[in-house]
């Protein structure tokens, strides 16, 4: 049956402080994991060593087991700190070692925190980020605001009970988007290069339904 097949989710934090709050969050995203019969793999890249990518040079050890361990979890959890409306450098730098071996056909979940306000800039660049290696991307997110108010970092767990209660809800979504088959090819994969030409044909028919009967009456009698 669906609920016993095993889900690994692979839950990466991208902050590096020792006391992250991204860390706690992803952490109680995992714990909803755990609630749906799924197992986390946790990796906090404060743990690992990937320094920006230099293709001159050989991979570094770290990055070789990071994208091993990707590759072989059924689904994946971003989660990061919102950095000047964008997600964090030692996430990029992460990521630009993945490719599409990583991330084609995985479900992928988002999480974002911030010191201030909501920070759906930066899940909004990490979606781009996945929907162009082919992954699937959950459409319910987890964004968590003002992070001295609502996370404890000293605790280690979310103060706020209702950001906590979705990020358990997230996680037990990940696990159960985990448990289908998807076929991605999204239009933003360079593996998909036709769709950009049905789209544009498509609002090209859509914008000529609606301006078309203004318009046409005004071109006959220009022509004529």
């Amino acid at each position: 049956m669906e609920q016993n097949l095993s889900v690994t989710v692979a839950v990466i934090s991208g902050s590096k402080r020792s006391t992250s709050a991204t860390e706690v969050v992803t952490r109680a995203v995992g714990e909803g994991v755990v609630q749906a019969g799924g197992d986390c793999d946790i990796m906090p890249l404060g743990e690992y060593q990937t320094p920006p990518l230099n293709l001159d040079n050989e991979t570094p050890a770290d990055a070789e087991r990071l994208t091993d361990h990707i590759r072989r979890a059924d689904a994946v959890l971003l989660g990061t700190p919102v950095y000047h409306g964008s997600y964090s450098g030692a996430l990029k730098c992460a990521l630009d070692y993945c490719g599409f071996d990583e991330f084609e056909n995985t479900v992928v979940g988002l999480v974002a925190v911030a010191g201030g306000s909501f920070p759906s800039s930066s899940l909004t660049h990490m979606r781009i980020v996945c929907q162009t290696l082919n992954a699937w991307v959950m459409p319910k997110e987890l964004a968590v605001p003002d992070v001295p108010d609502n996370v404890d970092t000293e605790v280690g767990q979310i103060a706020d009970e209702e950001y906590r209660e979705r990020a358990h809800e997230l996680g037990r979504r990940l696990v159960g988007h985990a448990r289908r088959d998807y076929g991605v090819n999204t239009l933003l994969s360079e593996e998909n290069e036709g769709a950009w030409e049905g789209c544009r044909a498509a609002f090209g028919l859509l914008l000529w339904r609606c301006v078309g009967p203004t318009i046409f009456p005004y071109l006959c009698e220009q022509g004529g």
